[in-house]
């Protein structure tokens, strides 16, 4: 159970502690907002707590109350309402702070795992239904080949006996259409969302908006993106979440292809509450079992993976993390072109296990020429041979048992 300090003034502070409790949250001590200042030179009296709730004000957010929660492991939760209040949450890297008159059950949802849906209970008539894992296939800037790394994993992936589908939630550059030689007009993702917005995608339903591809592997159900950059709000948070959650549920894997853009551009937009062009992204990402992040194999590819990667890390936690560097050649990087990228990667971000996959152009133009994966081109490519081994690895993570901090949150609440 998580255990909060509560900050707010004694007026709200009994309805808010109430309602806390019945949603599972254990309200540790209640405190004047006027004495959260001290609690920056008085580290101990946060010991215990999980979160503390403050009013979103000078007086009580500052530098030295920041540093102090994250040395303690205490989050913040601010509340307030107006654009000083989020610009001075914002300033923090606190996120978005909660209105003025949330009540409890907001602010237990909020205290949630960021990107972890809200499961129901289980129904014992119902039957244990399986749900199948999601990885979502991310790049910085500069076109690393994230689109066309995802269609020769799904392709490799699909099988007989193992259910695979790909999504195209790109809202900048959809290209997945493009590479299979789909039409890009047929219903996809953007009517996916429509559908699980009012609660009618089930499988079958998932099923007519798919396009099969058959693989030399075995069948690839495929959601086309959107046709027009222009038709982004179409995917909105709840919407896309929907969906993927369909997919999970219908499918033993379900590979996402995002677009680079990490952001949360609320900042640069005068509603607060308004549609983000990046929101898909950042949902794919939030929602995934596993990313899978692709660089590209220059200086200026990888410098910009390892910013991004540190992004990246900043939205999913302890979320796996696969790292594909693509386009491997000597041109950009010398003779020893693998050994440069592993030491920069591991120098500036940590980033050990990593996989090659060759610049392999005669075989990804007989690909882009037929409009088909790789594999059933030129099943014996270096490119192949390479991303048939990530496939491979990805399939062994994904059957090993792994214990995270968020699984074992989960494991937490439900005991």
């Amino acid at each position: 159970m998580t255990a909060v300090l509560l900050a707010v003034a004694a007026a709200r502070a009994e309805a808010l502690a109430e309602e806390l409790e019945l949603a599972g949250i254990d309200v540790l001590r209640r405190i004047p907002p006027a004495h959260v200042v001290g609690l920056a030179v008085r580290a101990d009296e946060l010991r215990g707590a999980g979160a503390l709730v403050i009013p979103a004000e000078r007086a009580c957010l500052s530098g030295a109350l920041r540093e102090t929660c994250d040395r303690a492991g205490v989050r913040i939760l601010a509340l307030g309402d107006g654009p000083a209040a989020a610009r001075l949450t914002r300033r923090h890297g606190i996120g978005d702070p909660l209105p003025a008159s949330a009540s409890g059950w907001d602010i237990a949802d909020a205290l949630r795992p960021r990107g972890a849906p809200v499961v129901p209970p289980p129904d014992p008539a119902a039957g244990t239904a399986q749900t199948g894992r999601l990885i979502t296939v991310w790049g910085p800037h500069g076109a690393p080949g994230r689109s066309t790394v995802a269609v020769q994993l799904a392709a490799l992936l699909a099988g007989a006996d193992r259910a695979v589908a790909l999504v195209d939630a790109d809202t900048h550059a959809p290209a997945v259409a493009l590479l299979l030689g789909l039409t890009d007009d047929g219903p996809g993702i953007a009517a996916a969302c429509r559908r699980a917005e009012l609660g009618l995608l089930d499988g079958a339903e998932l099923s007519r908006l798919a396009t099969p591809v058959e693989t030399s592997g075995g069948t690839l159900d495929v959601l086309v993106g959107i046709n027009r950059p222009a038709r982004w709000p179409e995917l909105s948070p709840a919407r896309l979440r929907g969906a993927l959650d369909a997919c999970r549920r219908g499918n033993v894997l379900t590979l996402v292809d995002v677009s680079a853009s990490l952001e949360a551009d609320e900042e640069i937009v005068s509603d607060l509450d308004g549609l983000r062009r990046n929101a898909a992204t950042l949902t794919a990402v939030h929602s995934a079992d596993r990313i899978v992040a692709v660089a590209a194999a220059d200086p200026l590819g990888i410098a910009r993976f390892v910013r991004g990667y540190a992004d990246l890390r900043a939205e999913i936690g302890d979320v796996p993390v696969t790292v594909a560097v693509n386009k491997v050649r000597p041109g950009p990087l010398g003779v020893d072109a693998r050994g440069q990228i592993r030491r920069a990667l591991d120098r500036f971000s940590a980033i050990r296990d990593v996989h090659f996959l060759p610049y392999d152009q005669r075989a990804l133009d007989a690909a882009a020429l037929h409009a088909r994966p790789v594999a059933d081109v030129s099943g014996r490519s270096p490119f192949t041979t390479a991303v048939r081994a990530l496939a491979a690895s990805l399939l062994r993570d994904e059957q090993a048992p792994v214990t995270t901090r968020r699984a074992r949150r989960r494991e937490a609440a439900a005991g």
